[in-house]
């Protein structure tokens, strides 16, 4: 077999994600982080990765690069999409994995500096080429594509579960909230913000919030266009979210065995990327799973004839990993390109 280049990956923001996306890739054999943009103080990042990875010692700082066996990566101390240059670093892709920069206008900056495609961690403001998610619509990218999205853990989890259960029963409608761990952009102290409840402590409340992924899930998975709403609890918990779906189907003889046993079948044509949980797990049993979707196959109920309740856990880890996927699905796609 023929020996592919390294996929050339920048990224920006090197955040939680971001390091994810870095450890990840100095594991692999087929990709390679080539340029880091972060306002963050070089030693700061460094000290940040090598606190929050199995063999911190794989990963050193000389000047301004990351240093790992596998490749080096340049540190630019850069903010903005508009004043990175990835034409000097020759990219294939671009994870922009600061969660700000969202928008069609802001993702095209990058591509006019240079990156041949942008990928999000997160769900878009407007609309772009294309949101995959690897395992139910990889199969329909186009090269012409040039701004994606990869969703997020909680669109992901979600959108797979749906995806397997769909296949099996006819789901009229549902509701999804995720309980989920409080994030970067969130207040640990109360503090006036643009939201009313956002303005207060993610460290003391349980925070009622709203979830993007009911809008876009019809990108997704057509069938289920405006069949489900969704929500979010964010919680005081730093790592490790759940989310509790609960769905209508047709037929009255469905059963919560019925349901796992579905998913069971399922998962072994995800490798890596679904599992089912078979013990009584809690948050923190969650916490460094690959999984994009662990299936709670003990939270399982029926109320009444036609509702049934699932819950899944899923943690920021799998997000990453799968937007490597994306990155791979694409890099694949322009070899054949290149190839015809």
């Amino acid at each position: 077999m023929a020996q592919h280049a390294p996929i050339r990956v920048g990224i920006m923001g090197f955040g939680q994600t971001g390091r994810q996306i870095y450890d990840l890739a100095s594991r692999s054999e087929d990709v390679e982080v080539v340029a880091i943009a972060d306002i963050g103080n070089a030693d700061i990042l460094h000290y940040l990765l090598c606190s929050e990875v199995n063999e911190p010692e794989r990963h050193t700082l000389e000047g301004n690069f990351l240093v790992n066996p596998r490749f080096r990566s340049r540190l630019l101390r850069i903010d903005r999409p508009a004043e990175m240059p990835w034409d000097m670093f020759g990219v294939d892709a671009v994870i922009d994995s600061t969660g700000k920069y969202r928008s069609m206008a802001e993702m095209r900056d990058h591509l006019d500096n240079g990156a041949p495609r942008v990928l999000l961690r997160t769900l878009p403001l407007d609309g772009i080429d294309r949101i995959v998610v690897p395992g139910i619509n990889g199969d329909t990218i186009d090269a012409g594509d040039r701004m994606i999205s990869a969703g997020s853990a909680t669109t992901t989890a979600l959108a797979l579960l749906l995806h397997i259960l769909s296949q099996r029963f006819e789901i009229e409608c549902g509701s999804m909230t995720t309980v989920h761990a409080y994030t970067s952009d969130q207040a640990l102290q109360d503090y006036a913000g643009s939201d009313f409840r956002r303005s207060r402590s993610a460290a003391e409340n349980i925070i009622p919030n709203s979830h993007e992924a009911g809008q876009w899930l019809g990108h997704i998975l057509p069938a289920m266009e405006g069949k489900i709403i969704t929500a979010a609890l964010n919680v005081p918990i730093h790592e490790g979210c759940l989310l509790d779906l609960n769905l209508v189907v047709k037929d009255p003889a469905v059963t919560p065995e019925a349901i796992n046993q579905a998913v069971r079948d399922a998962a072994g044509s995800y490798p890596g990327v679904v599992a089912v949980a078979e013990d009584p797990i809690v948050s923190s049993d969650v916490i460094g799973n690959p999984h994009s979707l662990l299936f709670d196959a003990v939270g399982t109920i029926k109320a009444g004839d036609h509702t049934i309740k699932c819950l899944s856990w899923y943690e920021n880890l799998g997000h990453a990993a799968r937007l490597l996927d994306v990155v791979r699905l694409y890099a694949e796609l322009d070899r054949k390109q290149e190839a015809a």
